[in-house]
């Protein structure tokens, strides 16, 4: 017997791909409620927009980043509550900022789900136990829910965070440092939170990720009907263009469509007269991830 298909879950499926309410709810019917296969259906028939990865909520809170004076150590933070109003408390407010200082001395280095400093030692108390009188203290459910720190001590960390303090982003480098390498990481960590990059590149994509790409390729080229002996070109083509699209060095530069961001890199390390490369970056933004 087929599952229900709810207004609520073609709303979901809408705001995941931006294909019509008609062809959301259709999709849906044939994958038999399946959210996932949906969301391929549609990319399938090109009715979708590329993939928006994972699934969205309805969380409120703020996104917090604390650096080091060295350009060389910074921490990002995400603190969740239930309403816009509590958000924007001042006790809200003051444990998001302190929670981030706390990031930057004391989180391990990497991106973390915030349980991984729950029970580190933190006003008087633990961070996990702090967050829990808060909340108790406003009447709203609350979490820590990610941490970022990056900290390299031969190179720069760049940082930037939305004015509305809703999303921001870090990008860690090596090599060559200075005022043209800092500008680098403060422009590279703002494209990263307008844009959403799967990774630095293509190897940071996951094999599953690439997979499917390549199934769904395959399955547009069958169905525009293109000679056998030209399929595997158009396939490697439309995979090449969604690596160039996904990862941050293949993507146009969001301040300056003319170069890519990887040119965009070589010109920094020009100007600082060394080499400098992006080894990772994180962007957080409420309600996502």
């Amino acid at each position: 017997m087929s599952q229900p298909i709810s207004a609520k879950m073609v709303a979901e499926l809408r705001a995941r791909t931006g294909a019509g309410m008609m062809d959301c709810k259709a999709a849906l019917q044939e994958a038999d409620g399946d959210m996932e296969k949906a969301v391929e259906i549609l990319r399938k028939k090109g009715m979708a927009r590329a993939d928006k990865r994972g699934d969205r909520s309805a969380s409120q809170g703020l996104v917090v980043i604390e650096s080091a004076t060295s350009g060389q150590d910074a921490a990002m933070i995400e603190l969740n509550c239930e309403t816009d109003f509590v958000a924007k408390n001042e006790d809200f407010v003051a444990l998001a900022r302190d929670l981030a200082k706390h990031a930057l001395k004391h989180a391990p280095q990497g991106v973390h789900p915030g349980s991984a400093i729950d029970s580190q030692p933190f006003r008087g108390s633990t961070v996990g136990e702090t967050v829990k009188e808060i909340s108790g203290k406003t009447g709203e459910a609350m979490a820590l829910k990610r941490v970022a720190h990056f900290h390299h001590a031969g190179g720069t960390v760049g940082h930037y965070l939305h004015h509305n303090g809703q999303s921001g982003a870090l990008v860690e480098m090596e090599g060559a440092r200075g005022e043209a390498v800092t500008a680098l990481g403060r422009d590279l960590a703002q494209h990263v939170t307008a844009t959403d990059p799967l990774g630095v590149s293509e190897a940071d994509i996951p094999a599953e990720v690439l997979a499917r790409e390549r199934r769904i390729a395959e399955e547009q080229v069958a169905e525009e009907g293109k000679p056998e002996n030209i399929r595997a070109k158009i396939v490697d083509g439309k995979l090449r263009k969604f690596v160039a699209e996904r990862t941050l060095l293949g993507q146009a530069f969001v301040r300056d469509d003319s170069k890519t961001v990887a040119e965009l890199v070589k010109e920094a390390a020009k100007a600082a007269g060394a080499a400098v490369a992006v080894t990772r970056i994180a962007r957080f933004k409420v309600g996502e991830g």
